[in-house]
């Protein structure tokens, strides 16, 4: 472990502890690669057990394992948060990874070919760095939100645990997404009154948990469509990326009856504050008590002092491969290469490839040569025969 004021020199240094980052850990290990793995929180698996209460997985546990360890549950049963937590923490434990926990990152820069990673009064010098962290970094809410009534409560999706954090009365959800379904119907089954804010954003075809859903329809979506249709590798994939990059998943779990059967209203876009209550597009304002942010997240990348970045704020990268910047790479990325790189069944091969990058790197990188001692001595004796 690195202390306070010492630099430390190790090969590969990667930057997560989350599924993508023990991903890249497990094929560093696999090919016998010195890395670190660096990780923001106390203990690994808590970037899941600080969600919400009731989360569980979109997809079963026999989709759920990362590489080398399945995941111990029922295959068509869906984990809760803490058992994926729990499950990384045990990968951690399994492949005896070398993690670092509490240590957060601040900032990534380069001189020369090596790459300088600061972490608060820890210091790392690497020759090879992988960001594998996903860009759900940093909640994003509105600039109007300080604007409201403070007699409202209001928070991101980030920060909701249950609903015992609200006051009694209407809630607002704004953003219509997974998280924004899942706690609305969460919400009205509490008693409260619910409204939603957000386009449509469509839905699965079918529902994960029925027998067809598991057994037919779900691993076909999950290896085929999401893995192997779904690429950069394909024309289908390459057209449909852009689109995947800036759009919202549809609902997985949560069909749009069921919102309405639950009471649960639409509302046209939230777009400002009138008189401390939320001011929708159409000039009404809601009465409500509650608002639940679920508008998304900012990459949170501004600690990469390394010119990567395109006009979109999107690191620019050839399948997690940083051209321009030998020697960085990123895994965990949305659509890195496929539908699937941000999804724990996907998130392997990713890894593989960026570490297959790695040791090529690092097979070019020419050793220093040793001296050849019995070369050395015989040319010491010949000097001393010599009268050298």
């Amino acid at each position: 472990m690195s202390t306070v004021g010492e630099v430390k020199r190790i090969q590969t240094v990667v930057i997560g502890a989350g599924q993508a980052g023990l991903s890249v850990g497990y094929h560093l290990k696999q090919r016998g690669l010195p890395f670190v793995i660096l990780e923001g929180n106390a203990r690994v698996g808590d970037t899941w057990r600080k969600r919400w209460d009731s989360l569980r997985l979109f997809t079963a546990a026999r989709f759920d394992g990362l590489a080398g360890l399945p995941f111990p549950a029922p295959p068509h049963s869906f984990p809760t948060k803490d058992e994926m937590a729990d499950y990384l923490e045990s990968y951690v434990r399994h492949f005896e990874l070398p993690v670092e926990t509490g240590v957060t990152v601040d900032r990534l820069t380069r001189q020369g070919s090596t790459y300088h990673v600061s972490a608060g009064d820890r210091q790392y010098e690497a020759d090879q760095v992988v960001v594998a962290m996903a860009t759900f970094q940093k909640p994003t809410v509105p600039a109007f939100a300080p604007e409201l009534s403070p007699e409202i409560v209001h928070l991101h999706s980030s920060d909701y645990r249950n609903p015992q954090q609200l006051r009694d009365g209407a809630v607002l959800i704004v953003g219509a997404g997974n998280s924004g379904s899942e706690i609305a119907m969460e919400l009205s089954r509490a008693g409260h009154q619910i409204w939603v804010s957000g386009r449509d954003v469509g839905h699965a075809p079918f529902r994960m948990d029925t027998f067809i859903g598991r057994h037919l329809l779900a691993p076909f979506l999950l290896r085929v469509v999401f893995h192997r249709i779904l690429t950069t590798s394909t024309p289908m994939g390459r057209r449909r990326r852009p689109n995947g990059l800036v759009h919202t998943a549809p609902l997985i779990r949560v069909r749009p009856q069921e919102l309405a059967a639950a009471g649960v209203t639409r509302v046209p876009k939230v777009v400002g504050v009138r008189n401390g209550l939320p001011l929708l597009e159409n000039g009404q304002t809601l009465g409500v008590a509650n608002i639940v942010w679920c508008t998304g997240f900012d990459p949170g990348f501004w600690w990469i002092d390394v010119p990567v970045f395109g006009a979109t704020g999107e690191p620019v990268h050839e399948r997690g491969v940083v051209t321009s910047e030998p020697g960085l790479y990123f895994v965990g990325l949305h659509y890195l290469h496929a539908m699937s790189s941000t999804m724990i069944h996907g998130v392997s091969r990713d890894a593989a490839h960026i570490v297959s990058a790695i040791e090529a790197a690092v097979s070019r990188v020419p050793s220093t040569p040793r001296p050849n001692m019995g070369a050395t001595i015989a040319a010491i004796a010949e000097a001393r025969r010599a009268g050298v």
